[in-house]
């Protein structure tokens, strides 16, 4: 299979779809790659690592496009890039098209086989290929809210961890999946009093034997967040229904409930936001004020640490990518089910049951288009 990987043309987006190792893999079962010149350079990943390990180098965006079997990326793609799909070209990338109806009508339109790692499964029930960005982005979150809650950047001018005599900051977590746990992590090991939200009860048991009563978990309910939110200096927006758009749990009228200068952090953003006021950001732009609340809603936030997070994702991604080289796109997703969960849209029909009833579209099973 010819394989290309373009380089990425998100805002401040610098992560790459394969790393050198990656490519060698791929080459040593036979595999053809092409590799945009520069897709790899801002994170160590130069030209002549990719030709060492036996890759292509073409110059443009258009070439790969044009000739490649399978684009294997990192975010979803641009309209300028939609634009270049061709009908049975395969597209191995994040997504998110639940609150995305133009890209979602771009795709259908190209008749390509469009399939997101956000949604590929695995035999425990995770998302094995969002985990690792999850894992980041969680981490950042807390990274990133301390930083808005610096006086120089509009917040409160509150330390997480507080000094002795001087009490640590609140953090709220919403969501005790991947992001919410590592968020909570990170802001516990800076020293913040943290609590935890989830509508799980098993969720809710497991983090208490993890962590004890060092971290603070609570049932989910409107009532319990809008208690949780009058003494909140930071929020995590961690939720996550797999493919579908993004619950709203904090209203515009809850703000009022907040400190002035208290900050939300929105991981949910991708998946459309679980603050009615989020709307994405960029890492030129990362944040915004709504009711003298502070708003984060970077939407690519693990491509601000893109050489770590490039290494987790493609140490994810490989197997995959992997089999549908080696097998063709049917008959990888034939012969794993976790795989085909990945499959969004294919020759014109969406085939992610959430995605076709958030966005009111026809869905047509995986297992009718195979």
């Amino acid at each position: 299979m010819l394989i290309g990987v373009p380089k990425e043309i998100k805002n401040h987006e610098y992560r790459v779809g394969l790393t050198p190792s990656g490519v060698k893999e791929l080459v040593k079962q036979g595999h053809t790659v092409m590799i945009q010149r520069y897709a790899g350079d801002e994170i160590g990943f130069s030209a002549h690592h990719y030709i060492g390990a036996g890759a292509q180098i073409v110059d443009s965006a258009e070439e790969i496009f044009a000739r490649a079997d399978m684009i294997v990326k990192v975010k979803e793609p641009q309209a300028c890039e939609i634009a270049m799909l061709r009908a049975g070209q395969i597209l191995f990338t994040y997504l998110h098209l639940a609150p995305d109806p133009e890209q979602t009508q771009g795709l259908i339109k190209s008749d390509c086989i469009a399939i997101a790692y956000e949604t590929v499964t695995d035999g425990r029930g995770g998302l094995p290929l969002l985990a690792p960005m999850s894992e980041v982005a969680g981490r950042m979150s807390i990274q990133a809210g301390a930083h808005c809650l610096e006086k120089a950047q509009g917040g409160a001018g509150i330390l997480l961890s507080g000094v002795p005599g001087v009490a640590p900051a609140n953090v709220v977590v919403l969501g005790g999946g991947v992001v919410g746990i590592n968020a909570a992590r990170m802001a516990m090991g800076l020293g913040a009093k943290v609590s935890i939200f989830d509508v799980s009860l098993n969720r809710l048991k497991e983090i208490d034997t993890q962590f004890g009563p060092q971290l603070t978990t609570l049932y989910s309910t409107t009532d319990a967040i809008e208690v949780a939110l009058a003494s909140a200096d930071l929020v995590i927006g961690a939720v996550l229904i797999p493919g579908a758009a993004a619950p709203k749990l904090v209203s515009k009228q809850m703000l009022k409930l907040m400190k002035p200068g208290s900050v939300l952090v929105d991981v949910a953003i991708d998946q459309g936001g679980c603050f009615e006021t989020s709307h994405p950001t960029t890492h030129e732009s990362p944040t915004y004020v709504v009711d003298n609340i502070i708003h984060y809603c970077v939407a690519n936030m693990p491509g601000g640490v893109a050489r770590t997070a490039t290494l987790a994702l493609t140490n994810a991604t490989m197997p995959f990518v992997l089999a549908i080289a080696n097998k063709g796109w049917q008959r990888a997703l034939n012969d794993d089910i976790h795989l085909r969960n990945g499959l969004n849209i294919c020759q014109g029909k969406v085939a992610y049951a959430a995605v076709a009833r958030d966005l009111e579209l026809d869905y047509t099973p995986a297992e009718l288009l195979l």
